[in-house]
């Protein structure tokens, strides 16, 4: 089977057994194309994990186009994304054909309590994931753990903070630190040749 095709299965696969959207695929995705079919290493999935986030548009289908065009260029890229699409397409479709009926069966009211606490579990569990395979340096942890505080303090306090603002802010000091260091190396390599 080719990769296109392998594509198309292992995204239509997740996107139909996937609940809660991108973030609880997120583990399913690692488990899928780094630990099984090793078409990516860690790193460059945490990158993706973050152009997918941090980028316009749902987190899965950011993912899928992603992965299917490193893996298989522009029609891995479709395959992928059309594939991780249709499962949710048809089921809305369904869904929206009989809404009122399917609202009032008490099985879907509790299946759908279930599947809640599923999805709480399972982006924890990607969350997990990717602190255990992201490197652990002080500027990993001071950013996480700002983000927490902030993120902890507006929650008791019931002020709403897009999560963009929090990519944003994140992203212009990862900007700020990297130049900083650059700085400081260069700084150190000519008083060095000064030196000699």
């Amino acid at each position: 089977m080719k990769k296109v095709g392998i594509l198309f299965w292992d995204f239509l696969k997740i996107g139909a057994f996937t609940f809660g959207g991108g973030y609880a695929m997120i583990h399913l995705l690692e488990r899928q194309f780094v630990a099984r079919r090793k078409w990516m290493d860690r790193d460059e999935f945490l990158d993706m994990v973050a152009i997918a986030e941090s980028t316009p548009g749902p987190v899965a289908v950011n993912s899928a186009t992603y992965i299917g065009y490193k893996v298989d260029g522009i029609a891995g890229a479709i395959s992928a994304t059309c594939a991780v699409c249709i499962p949710s397409f048809v089921i809305i479709y369904l869904i929206s054909l009989f809404f009122r009926q399917f609202m009032e069966l008490k099985y879907v009211t509790y299946a759908f309590h279930g599947i809640q606490a599923c999805v709480v579990y399972l982006i924890l569990s990607a969350a997990v994931k990717l602190w255990k395979s992201m490197e652990k340096n002080w500027f990993h942890v001071c950013i996480l753990t700002a983000v927490s505080i902030v993120m902890l303090v507006c929650s008791l306090w019931t002020v709403e903070i897009s999560a963009l603002y929090y990519i944003i802010v994140c992203g212009i000091i990862g900007i700020a630190v990297y130049g900083l260091s650059q700085m400081r190396h260069h700084m150190s390599k000519q008083k060095g040749e000064k030196e000699k």
